[in-house]
């Protein structure tokens, strides 16, 4: 950080000395980049011991903290190896846990720390954060973490930030970050919409509620047939079989406006039909479905094994899983809507109607989970499969639409393994 601190960073930095110290609000606010100088100030001053930095998952502390990490105080001073998951810092050991499911709660289940920092607590398991909240219990240990707006169910918000006597908590906006440009706030602004402009922009829990897609008409996502300028197709497959199949065709032309294009559907409901298809023919299906196109990639539900393995014996090429992460799909989805980089065709009366009618679970948001209703989806599972997977990648290192928000981070700051000025006076110090 070129700069000096905003007010809310210095006075979030002097007063993060509870036992659990949460940054929270919008993205590309400061408060990651203010917790982590919290951090190291921990690590400098901290009780002896071993401390633990949880991410998500191992990746994301790779891409987005370490990298963080080695600017702000020298790659040198970090005591990074590839392949360990561990680091050295002030000659404090951090150990770093990787926290994308409820089994990362044994990861930490033995060892006692002098401190920890956490990555987004919301998108963790909160059996985790639990869990670590019993292993920094040793006198002068303390949390630090940063999250995003949830659900205002979401555990996080009830049990820590509302009225926890054990918490200390700030909420950042876009104008809390000094080193945010206007045009990069714009830029920012115009990337989210609804649900996740609420969150992620202006920084409030608000509850998932109402249609999935509510700016969605038809004079404004539809167009009455493809563009010809298409460099080529990816596929996507919800399979089925008590419940109804569709494939989606998908155009693609990454030079021209819009980039993608829904061309073409195959719905098969076999309720209406009154029969259940094989899996002989639904692979009839796809590849009358697919002939005359040039395919770059098919992506199948990840359910579909058998499915997988009937076009596999056929020789169709180009298959791979899709990735099934719900929601940060339908943000990336809604995003590529919203900014009109993919449009439906016209014929695609069933991705049409599933639009118009895909709403939130309201009842899963009374226990602060956001999750859509499982009906009117099976077409727009098949877009999401498509999309999201082909464009973060068919190769296990995937970033989510999070992860891009992050990688964007806060602020970087840089350079030298001491604190920079205005964290080195006196009167900042943490008491």
């Amino acid at each position: 950080m070129d700069g000096e601190p905003s007010e809310l960073q210095l006075k979030s930095f002097k007063e993060s000395n509870a036992k659990i110290n949460i940054w929270e609000g919008a993205v590309r606010s400061g408060k990651t980049y203010i917790s982590l100088w919290r951090f190291i100030t921990e690590l400098k001053e901290g009780p002896p011991g071993d401390y633990a930095l949880i991410t998500r998952t191992y990746d994301t502390f790779k891409r987005n903290i370490l990298k963080m990490l080695e600017e702000m105080i020298g790659i040198r001073d970090v005591g990074w190896r590839s392949g360990h998951r561990e680091c050295h810092v002030f000659g404090k050991t951090i150990h770093i846990i990787g926290a994308d499911d409820e089994r990362a709660e044994s990861k930490i289940r033995g060892p006692t720390f002098s401190g920890a920092y956490v990555d987004e607590v919301s998108i963790i398991p909160e059996s985790v954060f639990r869990m670590l909240i019993s292993r920094c219990a040793m006198r002068g240990a303390k949390i630090f973490g940063t999250t995003n707006p949830d659900s205002p169910y979401h555990w996080l918000k009830k049990d820590f930030l509302d009225g926890n006597p054990d918490v200390k908590s700030w909420q950042f906006k876009l104008d809390d970050n000094p080193e945010l440009a206007e045009d990069d706030k714009e830029y920012l602004k115009r990337q989210y919409n609804g649900l996740w402009y609420q969150r992620f922009i202006e920084g409030k829990w608000v509850q998932a509620e109402g249609s999935v897609y509510e700016f969605f008409t038809e004079e404004r996502c539809v167009i009455n047939a493809p563009p010809s300028y298409t460099s080529s197709y990816i596929v996507g497959v919800d399979y089925g079989t008590t419940n109804p199949c569709a494939f989606v065709l998908i155009g693609h032309d990454s030079n021209r406006f819009p980039n993608f294009w829904v061309e073409s559907e195959y719905y098969f409901d076999s309720r209406i039909a009154q029969r259940q298809k094989t899996d002989t023919e639904y692979a009839d299906d796809l590849q009358k479905f697919l002939e005359g196109h040039p395919i770059e990639a098919i992506y199948l539900d990840p359910s579909a094994v058998s499915f997988r393995m009937e076009l596999q014996k056929r020789g169709v090429a180009k298959l791979y899983e899709a990735n099934n992460e719900v929601l940060d799909g339908i943000h990336f989805m809604r995003n590529l809507l919203w900014n009109g980089t993919l449009k439906v065709c016209r014929g695609c009366t069933n991705v049409i109607k599933e639009l118009q009618s895909y709403v939130w679970d309201a009842k899963s948001a009374l226990t602060g989970i956001d999750k859509p209703k499982k009906v009117n989806d099976h077409a727009l599972d098949a877009i999401r499969y498509a999309l999201y997977t082909h464009l973060f990648g068919k190769d296990g290192q995937r970033l989510t639409a999070q992860d891009i928000d992050r990688m964007e981070m806060e602020a970087r700051g840089g350079g030298g393994p001491t604190l920079p000025r205005f964290f080195q006076d006196s009167d900042l110090r943490v008491h």
